[in-house]
């Protein structure tokens, strides 16, 4: 039966990391697949984390399972993080793996509470969104959000299409350092979103995977957190990939947000119906290091500090290599990115030009041209803005 399977589309951002792999010049410059580096060029453990990890081997006695939920004092930790304390009665929540798997989780859960609704999806959006609400067979509308001549969001458009939104939809939205643009909606628009959502009755779907690359853990959360304030439901896919550094821990979390207590049993159960029926089991090695880090006041605030540099050296880089291409150009056209936040901007290349870079510069950038802002240092800065202001005319 297996002669019968077809081709499935390799994946672009992987496909271009080996690509990368095999490449032998030893100039090459990765600026595809979306991990943090730092100046020397590495992904590094965070010391909070390593603490926490030490800790961990010293005290833990069993590696038997901990529950189909995950551990609730790790839901309720990330909860906390991306809400505040807020609404904790009203609060599901399940430990997953990943960002991805929260998503993975939180799209079944919404075709299952709505199977005739449709997910709105912002375009351009991370590929693996309409990917997956695909392979789960949720209907998708597309709607705008990014000027590609301004570089920045459309919010004209996306309103109007957001306005055509129907009771019981689903709109999917970035919680902050939108993935691929960078571009991110103010808390005026925020506010925006908020009544219009109210108006048509329709779910937030927030995605947040960067919190604290952008403007700071606070700032990043605040408006998601004005939109739980008033919203009756949401549900949050909460990734700790990037902020705590443990990309290969698969640790994330999904939080769904009642719109009365007597909800929340049901909703609890269905959230565990779901990671039993999946993968039985979350990861547990990841969570016990984000709880301890969470709630240890030493740890914390190392982590926070640690997380702050790693956001301010975003902002240096953005800042620099804004300031190279004003420079090579002759022209601020590139000032977009130094006001973007998080790790990726679009540079509003051509796939072609992306070609170019990487079959002649050996610079690799994914071909929508969305680069990864911790793929560069401060020796690449120059290379990557001459070989751009060269290839972009």
């Amino acid at each position: 039966m297996f002669e019968r399977l077809t081709p499935q589309p390799a994946d672009k951002i992987l496909g271009l990391s080996a690509a990368f792999r095999a490449d032998l010049r030893s100039e090459k410059i990765d600026l595809g697949v979306g991990v943090y580096r730092n100046a020397e060029g590495i992904t590094p453990i965070m010391r909070s984390v390593k603490a926490a990890e030490r800790q961990l081997i010293d005290t833990q006695n069993s590696k038997s399972y901990i529950q189909i939920t995950g551990d609730p004092a790790f839901s309720d930790a990330i909860a906390n993080l991306v809400l505040g304390p807020h609404k904790a009665a009203r609060r599901a929540a399940v430990a997953t793996p990943g960002g991805t798997g929260a998503l993975r989780q939180g799209f079944e859960f919404f075709r299952m509470a709505a199977p005739q609704a449709s997910v709105w999806v912002c375009t351009p959006t991370w590929p693996n969104h309409p990917t997956m609400l695909r392979h789960v067979g949720v209907n998708m509308r597309p709607y705008r959000y990014f000027n590609e001549e301004t570089c920045s969001v459309d919010f004209g458009a996306m309103m109007a299409d957001l306005n055509e939104v129907q009771a019981g939809d689903a709109v999917l939205l970035h919680g902050c350092c939108h993935n691929p643009t960078g571009a991110n909606l103010n808390i005026v628009q925020w506010q925006a979103v908020t009544e219009l959502l109210l108006q048509k009755g329709a779910l937030p779907l927030i995605d947040i995977a960067y919190q604290g690359f952008g403007a700071g853990l606070e700032a990043d959360a605040a408006g998601l957190r004005l939109m739980a304030r008033h919203v009756p439901e949401m549900l949050i896919a909460a990734s700790c990939s990037k902020n705590f550094g443990i990309y290969r821990e698969r640790t994330g979390c999904l939080i769904a947000l009642c719109q009365n207590t007597s909800d929340q049993p049901v909703t609890q159960g269905t959230l565990t119906y779901l990671n039993r029926l999946n993968f039985s089991m979350p990861p547990a090695h990841g969570t016990a290091l984000v709880t301890r880090v969470l709630s240890d006041s030493d740890l914390r605030a190392d982590w926070e500090r640690e997380l702050d540099d790693m956001r301010q050296g975003l902002f240096d880089l953005r800042k620099a290599l804004a300031e190279a291409l004003r420079t090579e150009t002759g022209s601020d056209r590139f000032g977009f990115i130094a006001e973007h936040q998080g790790m990726f901007s679009r540079l509003g290349l051509t796939p072609a030009q992306v070609d170019i870079l990487r079959e002649k510069d050996a610079i690799y950038m994914v071909g929508d041209s969305r680069m990864n802002i911790a793929g560069l240092t401060a020796k690449t800065v120059p290379i990557v803005a001459r070989a751009v202001a060269q290839v972009s005319g």
